[in-house]
This record gives structure tokens, sequence and C-alpha cells, in this order.
């Protein structure tokens, strides 16, 4: 017999995973814009030309 009062752990820990991941997506996602938006001189600072940038800001907010 199953108890509905008894937490699921299974399902409590999806649901966590589901969470990081998801905030993990958003956090790639607002870098790959901010980054976007960096102008040729900050760029420079940190080694990266705009075509590194437009790679990066192309793909997909699940993929790193």
């Amino acid at each position: 017999m199953t108890n509905h009062h008894t937490p699921n752990h299974h399902a409590s820990g999806l649901l966590n995973q589901v969470g990081e991941t998801l905030h993990v997506w958003w956090e790639r996602y607002e870098r790959r814009r901010e980054l976007s938006q960096w102008t040729e001189r900050d760029l420079h600072d940190i080694g990266m030309s705009r075509s590194d940038i437009v790679f990066e800001t192309e793909k997909p907010f699940w993929r790193a």
C-alpha cells in the first residue's frame, strides 16, 4: 500500500536536477547575451575576437 504522505525522494531529486539544469541554461543565456554587447576593447582585453564571440553567442543555451 502506498502512503501518499511519504516524500518521494526520487521525484524530489529529479525536480532538483531539473531546477539546476534550468538555472545553468539561464546563466549561460545571460552570459552569452552580455558577451555579445562587449566592445572591441573589452574583447581585446580578454584575448577574444568578435568572431569568437559570434561563435559562442550563436550556440543554443543548452550547449556548453
